[in-house]
C-alpha cells in the first residue's frame, strides 16, 4: 500500500492507574450472536475503493475551531490549572504546573455520574478535555500519584455547563482526537471531499478511504501500553493501526469538515473497542444503526469493516446489540 499525502487528601484509586482506553482491540467475532436479517455481502459496498487522486485537486483547508485557554474563568493553585473559560463550547483545558516524575491523572465526572480518566504530563502544555455529557454539572479533579495506586488530590473544580449546542464537544480537537489546521489528516480530508456537497457524501467518502487504505496492526494490538494515544498523522503515514487509531483518524477527518463525530469507547462482546458515531442533517445521529447498504445504516465501525469479510461483518454488527458504548470523546 502506498504511503499517503488540586490541603491534599490521600486516596487509593486503582482505576487512576489504568487508562479508559484500549490495550489493543480484539477482532475475534463470536459466531453465537443472534443475527437479524442483514444485507447480503454483495450489497455492502458497490463503489470501488476510495484512494487519493494522482494529481491533488484544488482544495481549501477549512477553519478549525481550535480550543483556547484565555484565562477568564479558571481554578488554579501552585500545582495545577483548570481553564473553563470556553466550557459553553464543549471543552475545558488543564495542565499540571509542577515538574514531577509521578503520574498525573484527571477524573472528569459528567452529569450522569460517569467518570472519565485522563492522563496529564507534568510541566507540560494544556490538554483539551471534552465535556461530552451535555448540559449540567461537571466535577474535574486532578490527582498526583503518591506511591503505587495511592493518589493525592491536587486541584478540583465544579462547573455548571450550558453548551451552545449538542455538537460542540464533537467538532473540536481534544486529547483523544488531536489535530489542527496543519495536520495531514485535515489536508487529506479536504482533498477527498473537494467535490462532495452533502454531509452523507463526505461521510461515506472518508469512511471508504479509511477502511480501504488502512490495515490492522496486529503487532501494535499485542504490545500497546496503557495510556496510548494516537498520533494521527503517523497513523496516516503508516497506513495501519488499531481500532483506536482508525476511529480517531476518521473522527478528526470528519470534524475538520464540520461534521459532528463522536469517538466512542466501549465493548464489543467482552472486549474493549473503539468506533464512531456521526451526525448529518439528513439522518441525525447515527448511533446504533457506518455505511449505507441499500436498505439501512449500520453501526460505524471502521476497524471491523476494514479487517473482516463482509458477510461476517454483517453477522456480527447485526442490530448493534453486540456493541455497548461507555465513553464519548
Amino acid at each position: 500500500m502506498n504511503r499517503i499525502y488540586k490541603t491534599m487528601a490521600l486516596i487509593t484509586v486503582s482505576g487512576l492507574l489504568s487508562s479508559t482506553l484500549l490495550s489493543g482491540c480484539q477482532l475475534q467475532i463470536s459466531k453465537t450472536t443472534n443475527s437479524p436479517s442483514s444485507p447480503s455481502a454483495t450489497t455492502v459496498t458497490t463503489e470501488p475503493p476510495t484512494a487519493l487522486p494522482a494529481v491533488p485537486p484544488v482544495y481549501v483547508i477549512p477553519d478549525i475551531p481550535i480550543p483556547t485557554a484565555p484565562g477568564t474563568a479558571v481554578e488554579e493553585n501552585k500545582k495545577a490549572l483548570i481553564d473553563y473559560s470556553n466550557m459553553q463550547d464543549g471543552y475545558v483545558m488543564t495542565k499540571y504546573l509542577e515538574e514531577t516524575d509521578k503520574q498525573i491523572r484527571i477524573l472528569l465526572t459528567i452529569p450522569d455520574g460517569t467518570e472519565y480518566t485522563y492522563r496529564l504530563a507534568s510541566g507540560g502544555g494544556f490538554e483539551v478535555l471534552p465535556l461530552s455529557g451535555g448540559d449540567g454539572e461537571y466535577l474535574i479533579r486532578v490527582f498526583e500519584q503518591v506511591e503505587g495506586t495511592r493518589y493525592a488530590l491536587a486541584l478540583s473544580a465544579t462547573i455548571s455547563v450550558e453548551l451552545v449546542d449538542e455538537f460542540a464537544p464533537f467538532l473540536r480537537p481534544n486529547q483523544f482526537v488531536n489535530f489542527n489546521k496543519n495536520s495531514e489528516v485535515v489536508r487529506i480530508a479536504a482533498i477527498l471531499t473537494v467535490d462532495k456537497d452533502g454531509m452523507m457524501d463526505k461521510i461515506s467518502t472518508v469512511y471508504e478511504f479509511v477502511i480501504t487504505q488502512f490495515e490492522y496492526d496486529h503487532e501494535l494490538a499485542e504490545t500497546v501500553q496503557s495510556g496510548y494515544l494516537p498520533n494521527l498523522d503517523l497513523v496516516l503515514e503508516r497506513s495501519k493501526g488499531i481500532c483506536f487509531d482508525y476511529a480517531a483518524v476518521m473522527a478528526a477527518m470528519l470534524r475538520s469538515q464540520g461534521i459532528p463525530t463522536k469517538l466512542v469507547i466501549g465493548y464489543t462482546g467482552g472486549d474493549y473497542h473503539a468506533w464512531i458515531s456521526v451526525y448529518s442533517v439528513e439522518t441525525g445521529w447515527i448511533d446504533d444503526l457506518i455505511f449505507f447498504s441499500g436498505d439501512g445504516w449500520s453501526l460505524m465501525d471502521p476497524t471491523f469493516a476494514s479487517s473482516v469479510a463482509s458477510d461476517e461483518l454483517w453477522e456480527y454488527i447485526g442490530d448493534g446489540t453486540n456493541y455497548s458504548a461507555k465513553f464519548f470523546h
